[in-house]
């Protein structure tokens, strides 16, 4: 038994596959994080569902959430192209999907499956059943489900907004300006803030082997999921293994934090969260003596693996991300 307060040695993973199986595994996030997490994991499993965060509000899907009292498409769509068919349909459909609309005029910046999401939201009248369809339609590995059933609001508290007055906090509401804001952001929390779960999210949850939080944005993808009350209580109470996965480097919102303020911030905004493993990059966690510390006073072991892109971008490699997953989760 190791010494109170001392922590586990990471885990250098290999990416060795262990035991043939498939399990059930949920993935929470939005935008590019959780479409990296999932090519990675559709390798892995075919039990697979996504949980999207439904805060946007910025772009295409911020005018469409206006116009229409929607929710905020494209997050979902991203998600749903990640998982599209790996067939030559699957993958037309995918940069279908994808496609934006160049043009002066009102569709300009649209994103094709933004307005094909939003349609058939009107058409049938229930969220859940669009993003199947959809998924029908592309034949994607898993489902798409959004983590809650009402478009939603991310408000930060955030320092030295205003250079003159560096250590007053202040209020920055709507996703798109908390993630560009040039303050130090200290906490978020959500509007509404006691938020209707997705009910068919929350079930996923419980009924998973697995459940994967990040890479992604911390405040605006990663952190939300946790101030939904029913999802946070599926996450926490769940019997599944809980994996949390960081970015490869400090960015945006969290510039300039380190390896172990990304576990801090987490355990802030959801004190009874307990982890099993802390997924990391080499490189982002030699630099940081106190992750291992971090990881461990949440109950997680801390794994590390070879993880980003050989082009020297901030972005995770499917395959190598893939790897990781398999052999933590022993398939």
């Amino acid at each position: 038994m190791r010494p109170r307060g001392e922590a586990r040695e990471p885990v250098r993973l290999h990416g060795r596959p262990l035991v043939e199986q498939r399990p059930s595994v949920v993935a929470f996030g939005g935008g590019h994080g959780l479409s990296a997490s999932l090519s990675a994991l559709r390798r892995v499993t075919d039990r697979l569902t996504a949980i999207v965060t439904v805060a946007d509000d910025g772009g295409s899907s911020g005018r469409l959430r206006r116009e229409l009292g929607c929710l905020p498409p494209g997050d979902l769509r991203m998600a749903l192209a990640a998982l599209c068919g790996d067939d030559e349909s699957g993958r037309t459909w995918a940069d279908v999907l994808q496609y934006r609309f160049v043009s002066p005029g009102p569709l300009g910046d649209h994103a094709i499956g933004n307005l094909l999401i939003a349609g058939l939201w009107e058409r049938l009248g229930d969220p859940v059943a669009g993003l199947d369809m959809v998924a029908r339609l592309l034949g994607c590995t898993g489902r798409v489900l959004p983590m809650a059933s009402v478009p939603l609001e991310i408000e930060a508290d955030v320092i030295g907004l205003t250079p003159a007055r560096p250590d007053e906090i202040s209020s920055v509401r709507g996703q798109a300006r908390v993630a560009k804001t040039t303050g130090e952001v200290c906490s978020v929390h959500l509007l509404p803030e006691d938020p209707p779960a997705c009910p068919e999210s929350v079930e996923a949850v419980l009924a998973a082997d697995w459940v994967v939080l990040g890479p992604g944005s911390w405040f605006t993808s990663v952190i939300p999921h946790l101030l939904v009350p029913q999802l946070a209580e599926a996450i926490e109470t769940t019997s599944a293994k809980r994996v949390l996965v960081l970015n490869l480097e400090p960015a945006e919102e969290t510039a300039g934090f380190s390896a172990a303020k990304h576990i801090e911030l987490l355990a802030d905004h959801a004190p009874k969260l307990r982890l099993d493993v802390v997924l990391a990059d080499s490189a982002f966690a030699s630099e940081d003596p106190h992750l291992a510390a971090w990881a461990d006073s949440l109950g997680a072991d801390l794994a590390l693996a070879d993880l980003a892109v050989r082009d020297g971008s901030p972005r995770h490699d499917p395959l190598r991300l893939a790897s990781a997953y398999a052999e933590i989760m022993g398939v």
